[in-house]
């Protein structure tokens, strides 16, 4: 792999035209001086020196000062991998905060569409960057029928990540069950009367998104909807929230817990 391509990976560390060209000469030479390293990239001896300073601040590069110079010697490229991924972590995380900065001008809303069972993974796999807890109405029977690994994969994970979910689902035998499971699936569910309520898409609110699911009797016909709109997003927390209250009254006032009984 040629220097060049080589420049546009680490670049994900935060390691871009001289600090680069730096970098992948120390690789190649080792422990070296200042002069050195300003022969090697064809720099300024004196701007060469800054640099590696400030490299060496940032942790990219160590330094050994010697009889009559400094040696540096650059990091192993796993740090650098390890700081790529913080670098995106970070990003991730920051993303809600630096999207409320746009203007009204650039806040239409953006929708994304995902076709087959690899798309609604993908719209799985974009809950699993919430900032935000997930806000969630569900079927737990149908997700489950068509991802039979979902609590080990998806489930697993999200706790991994730490993301909190509250969910509405259908008051049914797989419903209650999994009710039964939610402080170790870091989540507090809410059981409406499936007879009235029985979802057959799922929706997720978190973030400045609302990523909506659809399962049918063929997986090519799946499909996956991500909206992303603070405005949008907003309006379909309250609806939640509204709707979340109501499941309280029902369960305050027995009713889910009678129709369990007649199951």
């Amino acid at each position: 792999m040629i220097h060049r391509d080589l420049h546009k990976i680490i670049s994900a560390a935060g390691l871009d035209g001289a600090a680069a060209d730096l970098y992948l000469a120390g690789l190649e030479m080792g422990s070296a001086p200042a002069s050195a390293y300003a022969e090697k990239t064809g720099g300024n001896r004196i701007t060469t020196y800054n640099h590696l300073e400030e490299l060496t601040t940032r942790s990219i590069f160590t330094a050994v000062k010697r009889e009559r110079a400094t040696w540096y010697s650059p990091v192993p490229p796993e740090h650098l991998a390890v700081e790529a991924r913080k670098n995106a972590e970070a990003l991730e995380r920051a993303l809600p905060e630096l999207r409320s900065l746009r203007g009204v001008a650039h806040r239409k809303p953006h929708v994304r569409f995902f076709e087959g069972w690899e798309g609604v993974q993908r719209v799985y796999q974009d809950t699993l960057t919430a900032g935000t807890e997930i806000l969630n109405f569900a079927n737990s029977a149908i997700v489950r029928e068509y991802w039979q690994n979902y609590d080990e994969e998806y489930v697993a994970e999200r706790v991994r990540r730490g993301i909190h979910l509250r969910g509405i689902a259908p008051d049914d035998a797989v419903g209650r069950v999994v009710h039964g499971q939610d402080r170790a699936a870091l989540r507090e569910i809410r059981l409406v009367p499936a007879k009235d309520f029985d979802f057959n898409n799922e929706i997720n609110i978190y973030d400045h998104k609302i990523a909506i699911t659809s399962f049918s009797e063929k997986p090519e016909d799946f499909f996956g909807i991500i909206i992303e709109s603070k405005e949008v997003a907003d309006t379909q927390r309250q609806i939640f929230e509204m709707a979340w209250r109501y499941a309280a009254t029902l369960s305050l006032n027995g009713t889910t817990k009678k129709k369990a009984r007649k199951v």
